[in-house]
């Protein structure tokens, strides 16, 4: 079994967009967790994916996006996933979705001189370490929005998202055929779980790949979640991972094989120490980028600071970049 050699960028990323390109993967999502009255006016027969990504560059670390056109109530319409990678909730995804929703509608007025606009159903799958607490509709994000009159309401524009916060899903929550159960499962347990923990995650996996009709399809897949959890899941110590290549040579010889060979080809890539470096890295970059557009070359002291934080709190800087007035507030935030 060949095992690609290709070095991942984002993990996160790869791995959402290799298995949502499955147009049978997404149709059994779509069956299993779209509610009836919105499920039964979606044609699953005319599901073809979109080309390109519609997220700003800089925050493409901790989005991706997915979009298909189909039939929705007999005319043109689109199934928007954007699948957000961050270990925490981001409150504002409401109006990133928004955005990129817009950025569908405008490109189908302006380059297909269409004079309408088409249905567009927006889902958001998160898988972070914590609940989502706030809620799914656009609104929630002006304070008090209830308290003012439906005068003013009618003046603002309001949507629901679909939210699929996979943290708060138990093994029952989790439907769908073999494919679809596993990137669900291994999605969610990625942030949550122990290393010790995880190795039931991998044996799940493999155990229902294992039984699949189509071989090539199943292994290939393996392939594709291993390369996922080596990479961004919890660190693995040899011994453990010496436990799944064992466990694997009696109930998935070729699972095996990948995960000895996926192990010695991420070791050479720098992996070995966990993608925990790699990510803080990305994250630094993405900090320092967007401070210096928003307010111009910053001190050497405000960088050298920003390289010392981790990935959580340079995930929190990101974040409040938006609100910052000036660098004092930046300074104030580094504790400088």
């Amino acid at each position: 079994m060949k095992v690609t050699e290709t070095k991942v960028q984002n993990p996160h990323d790869k791995f959402f967009k290799d298995t949502f390109s499955n147009p049978v993967l997404v149709r059994d999502f779509v069956e299993n967790y779209l509610p009836e009255p919105i499920l039964k006016l979606v044609d699953l027969n005319e599901l073809e994916i979109q080309n390109g990504s519609h997220v700003d560059e800089e925050l493409s670390e901790v989005f991706s996006d997915m979009l298909f056109r189909t039939k929705i109530n007999q005319r043109d319409g689109y199934l928007y996933f954007l699948f957000e990678h961050k270990s925490y909730p981001d409150r504002m995804v409401a109006l990133q979705l928004l955005t990129y929703m817009v950025r569908i509608w405008n490109q189908k007025v302006n380059k297909e001189n269409q004079t309408h606009i088409p249905v567009i159903i927006p889902m958001v799958i998160s898988h972070g370490k914590t609940k989502w607490k706030s809620g799914s509709m656009f609104s929630d994000l002006i304070l008090n929005f209830e308290s003012f009159p439906e005068e003013v309401k009618q003046l603002i524009p309001d949507y629901r998202y679909q939210l699929y916060d996979l943290s708060q899903f138990s093994d029952e929550d989790i439907k769908g055929k073999a494919e679809l159960m596993i990137a669900l499962s291994v999605a969610r347990d990625i942030f949550k779980k122990s290393g010790e923990e995880f190795l039931e995650t991998i044996f799940k996996a493999a155990r229902a790949l294992a039984e699949l009709d189509e071989k090539e399809t199943g292994i290939q897949y393996f392939e594709t979640c291993m390369r996922y959890i080596l990479t961004s899941g919890p660190k693995l110590s040899r011994e453990q991972l010496n436990t799944v290549i064992k466990e694997l040579e009696v109930t998935y010889k070729k699972g095996s094989e990948v995960t000895m060979t996926l192990a010695e080809i991420l070791r050479e890539e720098g992996f070995e120490k966990g993608i925990e470096k790699g990510e803080i890295k990305t994250l630094i970059k993405m900090a320092i980028k967007l401070l210096t557009q928003k307010f111009g070359v910053m001190p050497a002291e405000y960088s050298e600071a920003i390289t010392k934080l981790d990935s959580t709190n340079l995930e929190i800087l990101i974040d409040g970049i938006k609100g910052f007035e000036n660098l004092d507030d930046v300074k104030k935030y580094l504790d400088l």
